[in-house]
């Protein structure tokens, strides 16, 4: 009996036949056959996101509540998650201004704008107001009637309510357990819709490469290149020498010494790009090679496989600006403001498991009214840059655990 093909290999020979497919449109010129071809294709393409997007809510929604809420059991050790907390947060702040200013400097996808992303660039044009307004109105929108906020998608709105569900949870304890369990099974059933939806991913994206090939022409693949190389870079800069120094600044420990001690969790890492798949590798390679205690490596490792997402948060800051750029836009600082709040947030409670990198990407463009449909250029190289970013995750939660444990044993002032 054959061996059934992987989805990662069923999606690389979908891409690989949706470029094909566009290449060869590319050489009919505007034939009925040809404007058919690619109506079918768009109606494939859009039936894909907007699956997507029907998941999207709900799965956030649930994925930040229950991230918020499994601090609870962790309460009696204040200190610990206090500091996990900080350094998380604040290594993903860095890495997120590293990945906009590389988008920044090395500028990929300037100048060349695609049709397919015109609409999205008219309608994000439309609703441009002055700042003050602007400001104004990205308050109001944080707090608003959950019900509301839940029926028309307002991403803002959700995370918001999601973050305080959340913390509510964790400030009343075992009362609301039935609640915690609930919403908990939401995001479990999210995620079986979404391996369901995966297995549309490779019809769905040839569909999209497809119309996208069909009127583009080679300066597409130059810029692909071009932002797989600087994401690459500066994922790497972040995890071998940002990360390092860091370390070095709390604990005095060398990163050759770390690096030595790590090496399997990252290997594994890189391999599998699957900070969840790579946690009991991660958990042993911290408290037997870097001495973290068990405590401490219990809680941080597993939490940092949910919370911590220094690479991705990077490569979403800089994908998001290469979009805007592919659309013609040009993302001012409040719109940045807003992704570098989403992709934070975003990776609160996301499972460390390569499929759902998707959906917060999709979170990142919807945010800010950048083209879904962009994942359709982002995913073929998903791949190649999530062995990167995964590993760097995983170091950032070693990292983390390490200098937890120096701070934690400092006497208290």
């Amino acid at each position: 009996m054959a061996k059934k093909l992987s989805l990662n290999t069923q999606i690389l020979i979908g891409c690989a036949a949706g470029i094909a497919g566009g290449l060869f449109l590319q050489t009919q010129g505007a034939t009925p056959a040809v404007e058919n071809s690619l109506y079918g294709a768009r109606m494939v393409g859009n039936l894909f996101l907007d699956l997507l997007r029907m998941v999207l809510v709900p799965l956030v929604f649930s994925s930040i509540v229950v991230g918020v809420a499994n601090l609870r059991a962790h309460d009696q050790m204040h200190r610990v998650w206090t500091t996990t907390l900080v350094f998380f947060f604040a290594t993903m702040g860095i890495a997120i201004v590293i990945g906009f200013g590389a988008a920044h400097i090395f500028r990929p996808g300037d100048g060349l704008q695609l049709e397919m992303f015109a609409e999205a660039t008219r309608d994000f044009q439309a609703r441009q107001m002055p700042l003050p307004e602007y400001i104004a109105q990205f308050l109001r929108g944080l707090f608003q009637n959950p019900f509301k906020a839940l029926a028309q998608g307002e991403i803002l709105a959700i995370v918001v309510i999601a973050l305080i569900l959340g913390i509510a949870l964790v400030v009343g304890g075992e009362r609301y357990r039935n609640i915690r369990t609930l919403i908990q099974e939401l995001q479990e059933l999210c995620l079986l819709i979404v391996g369901w939806i995966m297995r549309l991913a490779p019809l769905g994206l040839a569909a999209l490469l497809l119309q996208l090939v069909a009127s583009q022409q080679g300066a597409l693949l130059r810029s692909l290149g071009h932002f797989i190389v600087v994401v690459t870079g500066t994922t790497l800069f972040h995890g071998l020498i940002v990360l390092p120094a860091i370390l070095w600044l709390f604990t005095r420990m060398l990163p050759l010494h770390f690096f030595k001690g790590a090496r399997e969790a990252l290997v594994t890492a890189f391999v599998t790009s699957s900070s969840a798949a790579t946690l009991p590798v991660t958990l042993r390679c911290t408290e037997q090679h870097l001495h973290v205690r068990k405590d401490i490596a219990n809680f941080v490792v597993p939490l940092g496989a949910t919370v911590n997402m220094d690479g991705t948060a990077l490569y979403e800051a800089a994908a998001a600006l290469f979009v805007a750029r592919l659309a013609g836009i040009e993302l001012d600082l409040a719109h940045q403001a807003i992704i570098f709040f989403v992709a934070m947030l975003g990776a609160i409670g996301a499972p460390g498991i390569p499929s759902v990198g998707m959906l917060s990407m999709v979170l990142v463009l919807e945010s800010v009214g950048l083209p879904t449909a962009a994942i359709a250029i982002l995913l073929p190289i998903d791949r190649i840059l999530d062995t990167t970013r995964t590993m760097v995750n995983v170091e950032g939660d070693m990292i983390g655990a390490l200098i937890v444990q120096k701070l934690a044993d400092k006497p208290a002032a």
